[in-house]
């Protein structure tokens, strides 16, 4: 029976190609065809709330409206957009009435999750809506095939967002003059950057890219996954069989897929060779089990065939008829030389040729490492990826380099003042976290509400024991939940493979004796006995049910789940063993066909591994980890995290056994799920940051890329941004932050500082109420209540006081003391709260004679500066009373607050447990005067930039870094 209704309105939505119009004028225009009542709106609204799941009319509206929702780059509206004024604009252009407005809004709410953020120079645009919506073939067929994939419609416009922001920021593929955008892409670990590369792959050859370099990680197995990822969704079946008839046996021998159970059912059809259909054809210069070893044809393989022959291919006559060529390279130094020797053999073609080079993983092996000690004469040296990548960016004028990791400070910190290099001067994107994805806020609760610790976290203390047969149980057990979901209609595709991670160390040899350890501890569980049952029933009685997911089927007795856990078993046990070690100094340690997760049916494994199980490799179905490596270098620890990812069907079950005392060094122990938390703190500052200075100020960036290294040097002060004799041209002055919680963490050391700035405090303390206080904050689902000190400070007095301030790092707080010193119009005075412990455990005392005041517990995490000092409970009070919060709820605290008031809130603690004197009093010189503060909120605040910059030396003022002499390093 066919829909006149939604025929109609698909034919009037694709007539708002460049956005919503007048609907009821289109609809009469294009309604010759369609029934009398299907112009009626009033017909249209009684189908919306009639509609049940799975109208089609209902699901044109859904990815339209999302799709504006979203629009980041729109000539008709100047409302924001992921806003209700979006919203109400596009029914204003269509012309839609209340009743309407409010069927649309119950069927297809507004989409008000953050986009991505862009740090950007100015640009010139070249890449409008209209520019790409001309010429879209894979683009279309990429987003259709992410639809089928279970994409819903606001991911897929977001994808759409992201993906056009960095296409728009390269060259245009039809400029003269030849120009290279450099770019960064910064996602999560596991979060689907490949996804979005492949995005901005599809857009950019339809837009006029004609060689696409993907740098696929270090190993073949990476590389195989991400050719075979593009291959399937974006390249398709019939550029794989370059025209051959797929029902021609003997024309599909070599084919790479013959052995893939996806082949071809799951690989994206263009319905046939995309050169017949009015587009252009994909030339694979790789395959999936072949990495570039040589251009199969010679040089022809990059000879492109001109219409125009007298003009340079990167003309449109010629540009957009010419097939494109995509490679999938590994980052090797073997295979990176035959790539170059043979672009060298090509000749003038290639300053003519528009290529994109995508970077996965960029910050592993492409950033130049080399001591500038041993420069010679000024030269740069170069480690072997960064100068083969810098030799392509060279011999492809027109290449377009954009590097995408989770773990952005390496690719920050790159010289921009050496232009062969990668630093990202064009742009840097940050991404959304993705809906769905477990991150950091599922396993810590950064904000203090113990909910994602306590369901996914399992530490492992000296008293618990190793806990490896417990997580071992875990695994099993999970396995069987799957198995019982899956029986109970839960889609089976998440649960095709289900995994383990034990990651302890990087030496092969400790793997092999974990794994032996593993494998007899598995022979010994006693799965199909009394004891085995026992324990697992315990487990699940202790732990799984205590943490259901309310939308998925979950046993209430272990002898539901019984069965399944004997098909749990079977699966994990498959070939004899549980283990599998995944370690070696060759790739053919790597070729193992129970780790292809593509090809393999079913991976019911254990993985023990080290290194090479920590980036890149997607581990499908991991839900059990148990983690106990140390290491000091930020960017690893946070790589390892192979645990944050999609978890669909599946995600309560997830658990995290990590070391909370794991030896490191003489007499030191560290504790990883702190370290971790530390580090994601760090992450999330920095996305937070770009937030906050992504938006434009009278249209032009308040932050270049170039200005970001200062900027996040204030937060990751022990990682060193340029060469020893050289330093950036752009030095941090200022940090505005109404209505923001700051808090400085590099104090000094020494006792001589710490007493001159308890010192410094004495008029504060002295000015202390002599009664505590109970302070209470309801906001955004928490309910805190503390005890406090309390005392107030006019402004002049507390700038002077912060002036006399000692630090181990000054630039660390400066520039938010400068906007402090020029907020005097706007600030009148300071409530000073000094939070007061209640426990059993907290340390009364007295400082410089002050009434008895409860010392906080810190400890240094990396150097001279500490880890997070405030408490999460205490930070919705100082918000409300500085104007950041609408509401507390607590009569007190809303007496408190007032215009023009900021907020300090004061924490004298000790980093050990100190010697009091007789009389109760503690030595000034062990204590650290920390604390942290609100500025109150400001009517002008969206006027003014946040950030302000200056040149060090002003005569350069252009340039992003300069030389310095030696003894000024």
């Amino acid at each position: 029976m066919t829909d006149h209704l939604f025929n109609l309105h698909g034919d009037v939505l694709a007539a708002m190609r460049r956005g919503p119009k007048p609907f009821a004028k289109l609809a009469f225009v294009l309604s010759e065809a369609a029934e009398p009542a299907d112009i009626d709106l009033g017909h249209f609204r009684e189908r919306i709330i009639a509609a049940g799941p799975g109208d089609e009319l209902i699901a044109l509206w859904h990815r339209t409206l999302t799709a504006w929702d979203l629009a980041e780059q729109s000539d008709w509206s100047d409302a924001p957009p992921r806003t209700d004024a979006r919203r109400t604009d596009t029914y204003d252009r269509l012309g839609f009435g209340a009743d309407l407005r409010k069927a649309l809004d119950e069927a297809v709410p507004v989409f008000k999750e953050p986009g991505a953020t862009v740090i950007s120079k100015e640009f010139t645009s070249w890449y409008s809506r209209d520019t790409a919506a001309a010429r879209a073939f894979y683009w279309n067929s990429y987003e259709q095939t992410l639809r089928r994939k279970g994409w819903s419609d606001a991911a897929v416009s977001s994808l759409d967002e992201a993906s056009h922001a960095v296409v728009e920021r390269l060259s245009d593929p039809t400029r003269a003059e030849a120009y290279g955008a450099r770019g960064l892409v910064v996602g999560y670990v596991q979060s689907g950057k490949t996804a979005n590369f492949t995005g901005v792959t599809a857009k950019a050859i339809d837009a006029g890219y004609r060689l696409v370099i993907i740098l696929g990680g270090t190993l073949n197995l990476l590389r195989s996954q991400t050719q075979r990822r593009l291959d399937m969704e974006l390249i398709g079946r019939e550029n794989i069989l370059r025209g051959a008839d797929p029902a021609d046996t003997d024309a599909l021998v070599g084919v790479d897929y013959q052995d893939d159970e996806d082949w071809p059912a799951k690989f994206v059809s263009h319905g046939g060779r995309p050169s017949t259909l009015g587009a252009f054809d994909i030339e694979r210069l790789t395959t999936r089990d072949d990495d570039y070893k040589s251009l199969l044809n010679g040089i022809r393989t990059l000879e492109f065939e001109k219409q125009a022959r007298t003009q340079p291919l990167y003309d449109p006559a010629n540009l957009h008829h010419a097939a494109a060529r995509v490679m999938v390279v590994k980052k090797n130094a073997d295979v990176l030389e035959k790539l170059l020797r043979d672009l060298k053999k090509i000749g003038p073609i290639l300053s003519e040729i528009p290529a994109l080079i995508i970077d996965d993983e960029s910050d592993q092996a492409s950033v130049n490492t080399t001591d500038p000690k041993k420069w010679e004469n000024g030269k740069v040296a170069r480690k072997a990826i960064n100068g083969q990548i810098t030799q392509l960016l060279s011999l492809l004028p027109r290449a377009q380099y954009v590097g995408y990791t989770a773990t952005p400070f390496a690719n920050v910190f790159v010289d921009p003042g050496d232009e062969e290099d990668i630093f990202p001067r064009d742009f840097l994107i940050s991404l959304p976290r993705p809906a769905g994805y477990m991150g950091v806020q599922d396993f810590h609760d950064l904000e203090g509400e113990g909910a994602a610790e306590e369901t996914h976290v399992r530490g492992i203390y000296d008293d618990t024991g190793d806990r490896l047969q417990e997580a071992m149980d875990a695994f099993v057990l999970t396995g069987a939940l799957k198995l019982y979901r899956a029986a109970r209609g839960v889609p089976e595709e998440p649960f095709r493979h289900h995994t383990m991670l034990v990651h302890e160390s990087v030496q092969q040899r400790e793997h092999a004796s974990l794994a032996l350890r593993i494998n007899s501890m598995w022979h010994r569980s006693a799965y199909t006995g009394q004891e085995g049952h026992a324990r697992l029933a315990t487990l699940l009685t202790t732990d799984f049910q205590c943490f259901v997911d309310d939308g998925l089927p979950t046993p209430t007795s272990y002898d539901d789940l019984k069965p399944y856990v004997s098909r749990a078993r079977q699966l994990i046990n498959s070939g004899g063993e549980p283990v599998i070690i995944v370690n070696g100094a060759t790739e053919r340690d790597y070729e193992q066909a129970e780790l292809d997760f593509d090809r393999t049916p079913h991976v019911w494994k254990i993985l023990v591994g080290g290194t090479k199980l920590s980036r890149g490799f997607t581990i499908e179905g991991l839900t059990v980890t148990y983690y106990r490596r140390t290491t000091q270098q930020a960017d690893t620890l946070m790589q390892m995290g192979r645990w944050f990812g999609f978890r669909p069907g599946y995600r309560d079950l997830v658990r995290l056994y990590i070391g909370r005392e794991v030896p490191m060094g003489k007499k030191k122990t560290v504790d990883l799920y702190e370290a971790f938390e530390a580090i994601c703190r760090d992450e999330e500052t920095f996305r937070s940051q770009l937030t906050r200075y992504a938006a434009l100020v009278d249209g032009k960036p308040q932050v270049t890329p170039a200005q970001i290294p200062p900027l996040v040097s204030q937060h990751l002060s022990w990682l060193k941004p340029a060469a020893r004799n050289k330093m950036f041209n752009a030095e941090l002055v200022e940090i505005r932050s109404p209505g923001q919680w700051v808090e400085p963490t590099a104090y000094p050391t020494s006792a001589a500082d710490l007493r001159h700035n308890t010192e410094v405090w004495r008029p504060v303390l002295e000015g202390l109420a002599p009664s505590p206080v109970t302070l209470r904050c309801r906001a955004h689902g928490r309910d805190d209540s503390y005890q406090a000190v309390l005392g107030t400070l006019d402004h002049s007095a507390l700038v002077g006081l912060l002036r006399d301030l000692r630090w181990s790092t000054p630039t660390q707080f400066s520039p938010h003391l400068e906007s402090l010193v020029h907020a005097g119009s706007s600030i009148d005075e300071w409530l000073v709260i000094v939070p007061q412990q209640t426990s059993k455990r907290s340390i009364e005392a007295s400082i410089l004679a002050s009434r008895p005041l409860t010392l906080a517990g810190r400890t240094r995490r990396r150097g001279d500066f500490f880890g997070a000092i405030s408490e999460p409970k205490h930070r919705g009070v100082a918000l409300r009373v500085a104007g950041a919060l609408q509401d507390s709820q607590d009569p007190l605290v809303e007496s408190l607050a007032r215009p023009r008031r900021g907020v300090l809130v004061l924490y004298p603690l000790v980093e050990e447990e100190p010697r009091l004197s007789s009389d109760g009093a503690v030595d000034p010189g062990k204590v650290v005067m920390a604390f942290s503060l609100v500025a109150p909120t400001s009517p002008d605040g969206e006027r003014r930039s946040l950030v302000r910059f200056r040149a060090i030396d002003s005569s350069r003022s252009n340039f992003a870094v300069i030389d310095r002499e030696e003894d000024s390093a």
